[in-house]
């Protein structure tokens, strides 16, 4: 008998679970874009954004995925023929590279493999080579969701200021945003891309692009920019519309205030403690599996591992038997494995994804634990014993060091 019955249970790295407070925020009729509160309320929905990306910089909004908030990235500041370094730790990386290709740019690869964060050395390394101050733009994944590496951006500044180096820093925030630490001013981002449907917990269809003066300064010296991806009018309105550049997206912005609004009650700070304590709990139970049979934890070091997804493999080739028993059997669905063979590779047997971002709690985290743990079980996969045991222990241990935790009466 299956135990999948009842409400399902969504844990891929986005789109991630959606709030029912999003969910009835978005069921009302359609709105007046011409005049009302709707159009009240955009200033304070911008300022909410640039507060969650903490950034005092301009944000603009498309509606689109985090493929178009690349190419609007890309589209405002740079031209054909320019030069970027992309700093590559998996597949989404090559999903920009392929992109800003197609637009024309000379890309020169950094590439880190798919098990290891970018090097901030060998990128001053490369700069230093880069004499003659060709390179317009460096480009690094914060998350990479493929492989679940965390990138340290804040060094990839810090190389660019050791050389001296003029070229704009992008990150890449589309898994990362209001899961892993991100602090875009203070780590010295020019341009951020990121998405609506990971860790701000709205359905896919919105993205963003945040850039500072810097990267103002680069769209000033363009010859032209596509009207539609032009971030000026975005930025500077003179009509509602001209923030879409169309018809708003009026459902989605419904859903963007309220899911804005539940980070704001939260506070960032405790949003991304929530975030690391359930990721340390997927992964106490992980790598408890992994001490026997064929489990592997893909990023080996916790402090190069996002807080917002982890990718795993099975080395025996039984990831994707396990995903699809877990989904008929438990109602868990686990992301599929991404460019695990190799960085462009669209899917393998091996690799799967477990997703810990957005509006989820620790009772969610067990849930889906103790479910894997019923599938290798099932199947017959080898594995350590005790994980359940030991991810529990964690979230015991996280609750007693979490700041104003109240003792155990």
């Amino acid at each position: 008998m299956s135990g999948a019955g009842g409400r399902p249970y969504l844990a891929i790295p986005g789109p991630s679970i959606m709030p029912d407070r999003v969910l009835q925020a978005m069921h009302r009729p359609s709105p007046d874009i011409y005049s009302g509160p709707l159009i009240a309320a955009m200033p304070k929905l911008i300022d909410d954004l640039r507060a969650v990306a903490c950034t005092k910089g301009d944000a603009a909004i498309y509606i689109g995925n985090g493929h178009a908030g690349w190419e609007a990235g890309l589209a405002n500041t740079l031209k054909a023929g320019d030069k970027v370094l992309f700093l590559a730790t998996g597949r989404f990386a090559y999903s920009w590279i392929e992109m800003a290709e197609a637009l024309g740019l000379d890309c020169d690869v950094l590439d880190f493999g798919r098990q290891a964060p970018v090097d901030p050395d060998q990128v001053e390394q490369a700069l230093r080579e880069d004499k003659s101050r060709k390179v317009k733009a460096v480009m690094v994944c914060h998350v990479d969701t493929s492989t679940s590496v965390l990138n340290d951006v804040a060094a990839v500044r810090a190389a660019l200021d050791m050389v001296g180096h003029p070229a704009l820093l992008f990150a890449d925030c589309i898994a990362s945003l209001a899961c892993d630490r991100f602090e875009m001013d203070a780590w010295g981002v020019d341009v951020m891309i990121a998405a609506s449907q990971k860790g701000l917990m709205t359905p896919p269809g919105l993205a963003f692009v945040f850039f500072n003066e810097r990267a103002k300064a680069a769209r000033a010296g363009l010859d032209r920019v596509s009207r539609y991806w032009d971030w000026v009018p975005r930025t500077e309105p003179e009509l509602f519309y001209q923030f879409f550049m169309g018809t708003a997206p009026t459902h989605h912005l419904y859903g963007l205030r309220e899911a804005l609004d539940m980070l704001s009650e939260e506070s960032l700070e405790a949003v991304w403690r929530r975030h690391e304590r359930l990721a340390k709990t997927v992964w106490a139970a992980c790598s408890t599996w992994a001490q026997v049979g064929p489990l592997r934890l893909n990023i080996a070091a916790p402090a190069h591992r996002s807080r917002a997804v982890t990718a795993l493999s099975l080395e025996d080739g039984s990831g994707t038997r396990l995903r699809h028993w877990l989904e008929a059997e438990m109602g868990l669905t686990l992301g599929i494995g991404l460019g695990m063979e190799t960085p462009k590779d669209p899917r393998s047997d091996r690799a799967f994804r477990i997703g810990h971002m957005g509006h989820l709690n620790a009772q969610a985290i067990l849930g889906v634990l103790a479910a894997m743990d019923a599938g290798l079980k099932a199947l017959g996969i080898a594995h350590g014993d005790g994980a359940i045991e030991v991810a529990t222990r964690e979230l015991a241990k996280s609750e007693k060091v979490r700041p104003g935790a109240r003792a155990a009466e």
